[in-house]
């Protein structure tokens, strides 16, 4: 898309008064045509951002992004590079700011949720509940940009604010009203969201993940609030899950933000789930809307795709769907890709869903989800990634171990870490588990024990496409791998 030059001035605003000197003067007459965080991509009319970075602070790339065309820059502290710079207490939240100035456009209902678990069914239930109330809908997130007129796979959960705001642009322009969006912690910490003005905001759940980023669980839940206490508007709705240890804490941070809190849950005062019956393919909820009593099936597998769903309700509820029409949509829901999905079962019934799961908590309600409808054995193959919280992995090993009744090891991305390694550190707290390296042959091993009544699940990569194996990612899918299996039992 094409997007008209803005001046530096507008771009930077006049909400930030230690910038006012600067932008006074012929420096805010400066035309931008574009920005970035990446000095090799900073071409003639650029801003560039200098972000500090794991690995390299972008200040010393200032004047590489000059030689290439930059007019300005952003940074944490002043310095001499020939060009102006905008010297910025949070230079990341300076950047999504001017990002969303210059791209201006972004579809009017926006709402995001986050939580260590659930964000992308959220997103998807809630894009699918507006698509069946009429609207022209849409999600981003970990599996990608899905809208009326696109499905685009992807990888990050929440993209950087420059390629965000770019691609909230084009979806106004392609004529989106709606989008839902997943909020990671590492975007919420980033300000990767700050430009995004958000008409409801959600919270699914709290469990360990990402403890290689944030120094505790405590600075982990901080930087999900950053979701109500810093983005959302005074009195906008908060829509929170509220069966969850974390359930009060993400109460008490909405309600001090000055946010409507709305909960969802066994124990929501917004929708009520009085109960739900488990089937293989779906369960019936009764759900409560104030006096208003709603008997709903949804076609999906497991307690935390009930949490998921009625997140979603509230989140569209809460942007002017009705009630009726939000709980019709339930019925009609399709699951977010690699999310205990059903991928085939055997001749004899045994089923093989391949799901996301790759921390503690959602590796135990994938496994317990399963549990009411299988006759048979749980059969589990799973790994943990490499070059990530390495404290998982225990936990994750106790948790196959006590709730499947067999459990197969593997490599799941290993990437700069050696496999078996990794794998050694999951099997030191899963006694009787079975290792089994290589990723198909696992799968295949898995499938080929299936029995009448069993069920198997496939965690870890969900929806991706590819296994990172050092600097190189190998095609590989669960999903192709499972069918593979399959076929060849049948054959």
């Amino acid at each position: 898309m094409t997007t008209q030059p803005k001046k530096l001035r507008d771009l930077a605003g006049q909400d930030l008064p230690e910038l006012a000197e600067l932008l006074a003067g012929p420096a805010g007459d400066l035309e931008i045509t574009g920005l970035t965080s990446d000095s090799r991509k900073a071409v003639p009319g650029t801003l560039f951002a200098a972000l500090a970075g794991a690995k390299a602070d972008g200040s010393a790339f200032i004047g590489d992004a000059a030689a290439r065309g930059a007019v300005a820059a952003i940074a944490s502290q002043p310095a001499d590079a020939g060009i102006p710079v905008l010297a910025v207490s949070n230079p990341r939240r300076l950047l999504a700011l001017a990002a969303a100035r210059f791209f201006g456009a972004q579809p009017q209902t926006m709402v995001a949720v986050t939580g260590t678990a659930g964000k992308t069914s959220v997103a998807s239930f809630t894009r699918q509940i507006w698509a069946f109330a009429g609207h022209a809908a849409a999600q981003i997130g970990t599996t990608g940009v899905v809208s009326p007129t696109r499905n685009d796979y992807g990888s990050l959960t929440t993209p950087d604010p420059v390629e965000l705001q770019k691609l909230l642009a084009e979806l106004a322009a392609e004529g989106v009203t709606h989008a839902a969006m997943e909020a990671s912690s590492h975007g919420l910490d980033q300000s990767r969201l700050d430009g995004v003005k958000l008409a409801a905001a959600g919270f699914t759940n709290l469990g360990r993940d990402h403890m290689d980023y944030h120094p505790t669980i405590e600075d982990y839940m901080a930087a999900k609030m950053r979701l109500f206490d810093t983005l959302m508007p005074k009195g906008g709705p908060a829509v929170i899950f509220s069966d969850d240890a974390w359930s009060k804490e993400a109460i008490r941070a909405a309600t001090a933000a000055g946010l409507d809190v709305r909960t969802v849950g066994r124990a929501g005062d917004y929708l009520c789930l009085k109960r739900v019956e488990h089937f293989r393919h779906k369960q019936m909820a009764e759900i409560h809307v104030g006096t208003e009593i709603f008997e709903v099936d949804i076609p999906l597998a497991g307690d935390f795709q009930v949490a998921n769903a009625l997140v979603s309700a509230g989140l569209a509820m809460s942007t002017g769907v009705p009630a009726a029409t939000a709980m019709a949509a339930l019925e009609k829901l399709v699951g977010a890709s690699g999310r205990l999905e059903l991928v085939g079962q055997t001749r004899d019934g045994a089923l093989a869903y391949v799901d996301y799961a790759h921390k503690p908590d959602a590796l135990e309600n994938v496994l317990a989800s399963v549990r009411p409808f299988t006759t048979g054995r749980v059969i589990v193959v799973f790994g943990c990634g490499g070059d990530r919280d390495k404290g998982k992995r225990p936990i994750m090993g106790e948790v196959a171990t006590r709730l499947a009744d067999v459990v197969i090891v593997t490599d799941d991305n290993p990437r700069s870490e050696v496999p078996e390694v990794i794998r050694s550190e999951i099997m030191a707290a899963a006694p009787g588990a079975i290792e089994i390296g290589d990723r198909a042959r696992a799968i295949r091993e898995a499938v080929g024990m299936l029995r009448s009544g069993d069920t198997l699940i496939v965690a870890g990569k969900g929806h991706e496409e590819g296994q990172t194996v050092g600097a190189t990612v190998l095609p590989f899918s669960d999903h192709v791998e499972v069918r593979k299996a399959l076929e060849e039992v049948a054959s």
